[in-house]
Formats: C-alpha cells, structure tokens, sequence
C-alpha cells in the first residue's frame, strides 16, 4: 500500500496544548465503537507516549466463524509495514561496515535491467526504476502456493526498467524484496532469523515474526472483506511472495514499541535514522511522512490480503500509533483523522454511515473539473467503483471518496463536508460557509 493522505479541504492547524486526560481516549473508544457497530473495521489500536502504552483496544473479530473477539494481543499481517523492519536491518548493515548505500545492485544481482546503475539507496527510496512486483497479473497465479527465491527473481530480471534510476520515485514492492534477498546474503540467515535476531530481540518484541499459514491457536487473526452485509473470509497468500517487502505479523502494541526502538537509537545509530528519515521526492527510505495539520508523523501502512496496517510516529511528542486491521469497510484515512481529531481535542463530528446507491450513470455525469473564484484550486470529480471521488488539485491536498446521501447530495463527514450537485457545478457546504464550484466546459 501506498501512503496516507490525511489532508482535507480545510483543516484546523492550530492546536492548544493538550493536558493528560482519560477523556481523549474514552471518545477515540466511543468513535471506534461507532465505527464497529456499523461494520467498518474489525482490529486493534496501539497509542504509545513517550514509551508507555496509553491506550490499546481490540474491536470485532480475529475469527468470524468461530465467534473468536479479537484481543490487544491477537497477530495481524502487516503488509508493508514490513518495509520499516527491513529498511532497518538494512541500515544495521550499513553501521556495522557491512554495506554501503551508494553500493550498486549488479554486486548482487546483475541480470537486472539497470542493476549497474541502481544503488542500494534506490531500492531504499523507491528510486531504481525497478517494475513492481505486485503490478504483474502472473504473480496472481503464483502467490498462493510456493514461489521460490529463483522463481521470482527469474521474474524481476525478466522486467524492463520503468524509468531511469534517480530520475524520480514510484513505489515497487520488488526493491524491498531484493533488500531482503541482500539482508539474506550478507548475514547468511533466512529474513526470518535476521529479522528475529536483528529487531525483534533487540527491540523486546513478543509477538512479531514472519507470518506463515495462518493458525488461531497461535492468536493469529484470519482476514476478512465486507461483501454483502457480511463479512466474508478472504485467501491466505503464501509467505515466500512476500519476504522482505510484506512479510511480517505483529499486535498493534509490538508495532509502536518498534516504532520507539527505533527512533530512540535501540536499533540503528542517530546518522542512519537521519538518512532513513530523510523525504526525498516523497518517500523516506522504508517510510514516509504524513500529515495531519502542522504535525506530521513519519511511518508506513499496509495491507495484504483483507489486513490493513497503518504505524505512525511523531518525534517532536514522541507518540507512536498503530492500527492492525482484519476488515476494513471504509477509508482508514477517515479513521484516522477521526482519531487524531479526538486525540488532540479538536471539533470532529462522529461520521454519518446513512447512505444511498445511485446509479452509475449519474455519478459518470458530475466527473469532470471544478473551480470557484474564491478558492485557489480547481476539485476533480471522477467516479470510481460506484461511488465519487473529490481530488483537490493543490499540492498538500488529498483524495478522499464522497458518500451519496441523494443522487445530488453528498458528504464527507471527517471535514463537515458536502456537496449538491447540479448540470452547472456544485455547491460545497463546510463549516458553515457556502461555496459554489463551476464545472469546467469539456
């Protein structure tokens, strides 16, 4: 998965300092509860305050059959989050003289397209212009069953490269594979034993290791997808598909003591975590910042199969959270705006999940590109899987999907937002304040 966006029309950027209060996380509770009741998400929160967890709760299931409730301790797939782990060990390297990061790919993988020019800060940092893994249709074929080392390495070789190495940053799945495959190599372990060796014991981690078939006895949480009105069980991916780019299950608790470790100097030394940290056309190396207001947390998300993952963290406050998510049935953004709103005492209305299905022909008929004289940027509607979509075309501005409350009506509720539409524009209600968008001539 790629990186969150946490950004709104409009967002409050001032903050008042917030005092130790039980109240903040008795209303982040009722909000995920809201969120529970109407079948948004199954899965467990982790808030960590200067080292000390303040606040961990499970909600839904780990196994929908069984009647199974999940529990703070219960496993999860983490997806990409995996990359935080890996960039690490690859920085451990780094600190030990074992690795350089302006080393080039070809030392050890030559038959890659470009691998003379790729270095091992490209692969870090999303800049090799290597093809991702996760985009080819065949892959689909093998990532249940048992793909070995050369069969996917047989594969990426295969791939022309995409663009010229260090030109600019597209996220692949496929650099931190080959980082996981270095990792292997150098240390003359599986990613299993280095990462076990390397993070977890180093970091005191009880509950984090590399996922295998899935097996509730262990408290290991099965996956699910909302499908009509229920939740629905999806396919385990096999664990050699993912290695060093998504292999990993951990509890929520587990991913923000991570997140502590390693910005406290447990893991990697003060000038690796500044190169790890560093954001250079958008990504960090294994991470990536994202925003809320003025603050912004540094960490990645994820999701394989049905899991989701989001571990952010914020080193002015030193506050580490972590969502592990089995079922997801709305935008995790949403949640988490939802979240920090609560967190830092700002005006959030708990959602509205009243909704309506309209027809896709007339959500087909408001795409297109809006703008108003009063506002500095133009909106993009576009339909998507039966539902819109609104882009804000400022740089610092997200996506974010629209809920139909009518076939003109629409809101966004984390932003007191909505939008009536009509053949000429739309009208934006927020806050209060009524704007009236124009929709561009064809």
């Amino acid at each position: 998965m790629k990186r969150l966006f946490l950004s709104l029309f409009v967002l409050a950027t001032t903050f008042s300092a917030i005092a130790q209060s039980e109240a903040k996380y008795r209303k982040i509770d009722s909000l995920l509860n809201h969120f529970s009741r109407n079948d948004k998400f199954m899965g467990v929160i982790s808030i960590r305050e200067k080292g000390k967890p303040v606040f961990e709760k499970a909600y839904g299931y780990a196994d929908v059959e069984a009647k199974v409730k999940a529990t703070p301790d219960t496993k999860y797939k983490i997806g990409s989050v995996t990359k935080m782990f890996t960039s690490a060990m690859i920085f451990q390297l780094v600190d030990e003289k074992k690795l350089k990061l302006d080393m080039k790919l070809s030392d050890f993988f030559p038959k890659i397209k470009n691998a003379e020019k790729i270095k091992i800060s490209d692969l870090l940092g999303h800049t090799s212009g290597i093809y991702n893994i996760s985009d080819d249709k065949a892959l689909d074929d093998i990532k249940m069953k048992l793909p070995n080392r050369k069969q996917l390495l047989d594969r990426i070789e295969s791939y022309s490269s995409v663009f010229e190495p260090g030109s600019k940053a597209e996220y692949s799945n496929t650099n931190y594979l080959l980082l996981g495959y270095i990792i292997q190599d150098i240390t003359n372990k599986t990613y299993k034993e280095a990462v076990f060796e390397r993070i977890v014991k180093r970091a005191g981690l009880k509950n984090t290791y590399y996922f295998s078939k899935i097996d509730p006895k262990k408290k290991e949480a099965y996956s699910y997808k909302f499908i009509d009105g229920k939740w629905m069980r999806q396919e385990e991916y096999h664990e050699s598909s993912a290695g060093g780019a998504a292999g990993l299950q951990s509890t929520a608790s587990d991913l923000t003591l991570f997140a502590k470790a390693l910005w406290s100097g447990t893991l990697i030394s003060k000038e690796s975590l500044a190169e790890m940290t560093k954001i250079e056309m958008g990504y960090g190396r294994g991470l990536f910042a994202f925003p809320f207001g003025e603050r912004k947390f540094l960490g990645h998300n994820g999701d394989i199969e049905g899991f989701a993952t989001v571990l952010g963290y914020y080193p002015k406050e030193d506050l580490a959270i972590s969502l592990t998510l089995n079922g997801v049935n709305t935008e995790i953004d949403d949640m988490m705006i939802g979240i920090f709103s609560c967190y830092y005492k700002l005006p959030y209305r708990f959602p509205n999940f009243a909704t309506t299905a309209v027809d896709d022909t007339i959500l087909k008929s408001y795409e297109g590109l809006y703008t108003t004289p009063s506002l500095p940027y133009k909106v993009k509607i576009v339909a998507r899987e039966g539902r819109l979509v609104a882009i804000a075309m400022e740089p610092g501005q997200g996506m974010f999907e629209l809920n139909p409350l009518s076939e003109t009506e629409f809101n966004y509720d984390p932003a007191n937002l909505s939008m009536i539409f009509s053949p000429k524009g739309f009208t934006l209600k927020q806050g209060g304040q009524v704007t009236e968008f124009t929709k561009a001539s064809p």
